[in-house]
């Protein structure tokens, strides 16, 4: 396996391309969900380009080193969001589709929420996906046959503690 380095300037360029391909589709959606955390971002500039509600339901099933090793996924028990029902065309967004689980259990989760019952229609956007999917998104920006491991860049908030910031700043906030 490889690995693979994104910019902060890369990862949103390829925000945007993802946003033309969803356009040039035609799909007409009226609710955009994100999988948190590795979709939050996907998910917010995309509600921001379409003025699209967001909401927001967390999955996590990596852990360990470098939280490479991955486990049993587990899902957040509710959906946030700023209005009170879900719209009935879903796009269900992610950064990447690595095995494909997140983004099929995902689905099945919020198709089983209790303000779900009234999707008609949901499809899957994500930056990167993965030949070793189980599932194929409906959008995506790359294709990687080689599955490599995908560096993204606020991966390094997770390498640093407050106390290094602290230190790394400590001139700029004696001002």
């Amino acid at each position: 396996m490889s690995d693979l380095y994104v910019s902060w300037s890369e990862y949103h360029k390829k925000i945007e391309i993802l946003a033309t391909h969803i356009y040039q589709s035609g799909w007409n959606f009226n609710q955009i969900v994100c999988i948190a955390k590795g979709g939050l971002r996907v998910g917010d500039l995309l509600s921001r380009l379409y003025n699209i509600p967001l909401a927001i339901f967390v999955a996590s099933s990596y852990g360990g080193p470098d939280n490479r090793e991955r486990g049993k996924i587990r899902f957040s028990q509710h959906i946030t969001s700023a209005n009170n029902f879900l719209g009935d065309r879903v796009l269900l967004v992610d950064d990447l589709v690595d095995s494909g689980i997140s983004l099929l259990e995902g689905k099945e989760w919020l198709n089983n929420y209790d303000q779900a019952n009234e999707i008609k229609e949901m499809r899957t956007a994500v930056i990167w996906w993965k030949a070793q999917s189980m599932i194929k998104p409906d959008y995506y920006v790359d294709y990687l046959v080689d599955n490599p491991w995908i560096h993204q860049p606020f991966e390094y908030y997770e390498q640093i503690t407050p106390q290094q910031l602290h230190e790394s700043y400590q001139d700029d906030t004696k001002k």
